[in-house]
């Protein structure tokens, strides 16, 4: 006989007490999940807070390269997810051998990879970033130094255009963020009038543009607590509406449209494949269980630990 939510909810609760678990959500899986989670964040908050847990297992509700992340950074302890098959397009756009033979034919460039790749990318890796930390990084580095980003274009566009560099950029994207549309968000800004236009820099360059406010969902989060206005439109994946929400419920948070008619908002599918279900049967049978290659992640655990480093020091 199934389980009733808050049956599921209870006993998932009772399994992380028993087996001294720690249940990490992304802001862009499913409300019911971020609810029962220990910590939600973003994609810098996730990996930060996995590598100083005490906890003996780690479930990251998120998507696969999120599980593989703290795999690297926590070899000590169980990680695992609830569905092994969430992926991540823009780490999907970024094949590990394409971008090998990438950075091959630039031997003079500092590689920088954006967190959503799979572990063999970010072995080809000098530092990993996030939407948080990615200008603050970039601008750590002398301003000669000639840089490779990848992959999200969009990201790394956008760094060029607020720090003048000119990084060469590897062709990918989050499908999420390259399917708003500047038209619908300027028709709802015409309703809205008020409205505070929240972006996400994987966003392309002319719904940037549209911006009151860009950055990371936890940025976008920040802004929307602090901010005087009372209406917001929301151009990122609509799992963090949530948490605004939650964090502001005098508050009017409206999800931007995409630019596709068969769809009413922008939501992750791989996202949301995370369920309460999954979720309980995963801390139950300790499976899917995330594995990296040694030697894979012996060489990526150096650019997201460079990457900490430079974030503790930055005070990020």
């Amino acid at each position: 006989m199934s389980k009733t939510k808050t049956e599921l909810q209870a006993e998932i609760r009772r399994l992380a007490r028993e087996k001294n678990a720690v249940i990490m959500a992304h802001y862009y899986v499913s409300g019911d999940i971020q609810d029962i989670a220990d910590f939600i964040g973003d994609s810098l908050a996730l990996a930060q807070q996995a590598a100083r847990t005490d906890a003996d297992i780690i479930v990251l509700c998120g998507v696969h390269f999120m599980g593989e992340t703290a795999a690297i950074l926590c070899p000590d302890k169980k990680v695992l997810v609830p569905d092994v098959n969430a992926t991540c397009s823009l780490a999907e756009s970024c094949p590990a051998d394409e971008f090998a033979r990438f950075v091959a034919e630039h031997p003079d460039h500092t590689v920088i990879s954006y967190v959503n790749t799979t572990a063999a990318t970010k072995a080809v890796t000098d530092v990993v970033v996030t939407s948080s930390n990615a200008r603050q990084i970039v601008e750590s580095l002398p301003e000669d130094t000639p840089i490779i980003f990848g992959p999200d274009q969009n990201l790394g566009a956008y760094i060029n255009s607020i720090t003048g560099r000119k990084m060469l950029l590897w062709n990918g994207a989050c499908h999420v963020h390259a399917r708003f549309s500047v038209e619908k968000i300027i028709a709802l800004k015409a309703e809205h009038p008020q409205a505070k236009v929240l972006v996400h820099p994987e966003c392309e360059g002319p719904v940037v543009k549209l911006a009151d406010k860009v950055g990371s969902t936890a940025a976008l989060l920040k802004f929307a607590i602090a901010d005087e206005s009372t209406v917001f439109i929301v151009a990122t994946e609509s799992g963090i509406l949530h948490e605004m929400q939650k964090s502001c419920p005098q508050k009017t948070f409206i999800p931007a449209p995409p630019d596709d008619s068969t769809c009413a908002c922008n939501e992750c599918e791989y996202m949301k494949m995370v369920t309460m279900e999954k979720l309980y049967r995963c801390l139950r049978d300790e499976q899917p269980v995330v594995t990296v290659d040694k030697d894979v992640a012996a060489k990526a655990i150096k650019p997201i630990e460079r990457m900490l480093e430079i974030s503790a020091r930055l005070g990020l």
